[in-house]
């Protein structure tokens, strides 16, 4: 059963000392760590820094043997894991390094087989997974790889049949679903799924309607893809790119997309926003609209009720946020409001009085 409306606030965290914008991030245990980024400059940061949550207070880690933005993170037992991205030369990176909570420093791990920005990546059993990429040669990458941290060795699995990078990717029982992902700067709409049992693709209908900047989000196994820029077509009378609230829905159950309705759609048009699940509900926050500066509204969608109510907006209106789950919190972290932005704040379920 999805929350109520009314069951949503948001938190204001103290800003991060430094302000960021594709910054990686992972939460472990009540602390939120936030890894490189871009900022002022547009450079790769090598800059670590951790949130104690209860105690609401910033603490500066060691940084980053190599500065890095657009990488992927994610917190494997008593470490933090950093995966790819782009180096201060805008340049792909093969590297991978872990933070020991524990003994605060930083160590090298095995690096991928080929520099790659833009990973997929999904843990599950203690094993992370990294899908897609794009190389050295901006060109898009399917590879597929899996990281065993005993071993310290990552592994190649059978290849995605689309490459891309930047594409969504969700853990359902033994599927990892991907789509949304791009190649150079063209959406792509391939809608894929690797097996871990039987390690072996499948190729699901693709999504209906071709936006950039869209995002995705799965709720009770549903997959949702949530406007975007939508490109003029050939035969379009839009000359230019223009915002949209499409909302498409795939049902595994069903194997097919919803039927396009216009009593589903995002009551605003966005591109370039969060999405995400909390309290049952899809979420949908801030990104760019219809207006000269980012959005600050928040909607969320009841799967039983087919339908989007407004959620309390986000105290601080951004595009291009990083984001982290956590439980019964969807942290919303930098980003771009005038420039890069510093602040952390989290949308949350209150506890049922």
């Amino acid at each position: 059963m999805a929350a109520g409306a009314g069951a949503f606030a948001w938190a204001t965290f103290p800003s991060m000392p430094t302000r960021r914008v594709y910054c990686s991030a992972a939460h472990r245990d009540g602390q939120l760590f936030v890894l490189g980024g871009c900022g002022g400059s547009g450079r790769a940061l090598g800059t670590a820094e951790l949130l104690d949550l209860p105690e609401q207070r910033w603490t500066t880690l060691p940084p980053l043997p190599t500065p890095r933005a657009g990488a992927a993170a994610l917190a494997l037992g008593k470490q933090i894991l950093v995966v790819g991205g782009v180096d201060a030369a805008q340049s792909p990176l093969a590297s991978v390094e872990g933070y020991h909570v524990d003994e605060g420093k930083w160590e090298k791990k095995a690096a991928l087989a080929q520099p790659s920005m833009g990973i997929s990546a999904v843990q599950r059993d203690g094993a992370i997974y990294a899908l897609g990429g794009m190389g050295a040669d901006t060109s898009p990458q399917a590879l597929v790889r899996v990281y065993e941290p005993a071993k310290d060795h990552w592994q190649p699995l059978p290849s995605m049949p689309t490459p891309c990078y930047g594409a969504s990717a969700f853990l359902q029982g033994n599927k990892i679903f991907v789509l949304g992902g791009r190649q150079g700067k063209l959406p792509v709409t391939a809608f894929e799924a690797f097996d871990l049992e039987t390690r072996s693709w499948t190729r699901y209908p693709s999504v209906p309607s071709r936006r950039a900047f869209a995002a995705c989000a799965m709720a009770d196994g549903v997959v949702f893809s949530l406007g975007g820029l939508q490109q003029p077509g050939p035969h379009n009378f839009y000359s230019r790119p223009h915002f949209v609230n499409t909302v498409e829905m795939f049902d595994p159950a069903q194997g097919a997309w919803s039927k396009p309705s216009r009593g589903i759609r995002m009551r605003e048009k966005r591109a370039d926003f969060v999405a995400g699940c909390l309290g049952g509900r899809v979420v949908a926050v801030g990104g760019l609209g219809n207006q000269s500066c980012p959005l600050d509204s928040v909607e969320g969608f009841s799967p039983s009720q087919k339908k989007w109510e407004p959620l309390p907006p986000m105290p601080t209106g951004r595009c291009s946020c990083s984001s982290c789950p956590a439980p019964s919190l969807l942290f919303i972290i930098g980003g771009v409001a005038q420039g890069p932005s510093g602040a952390v704040e989290a949308l949350c379920l209150h506890e049922a009085p």
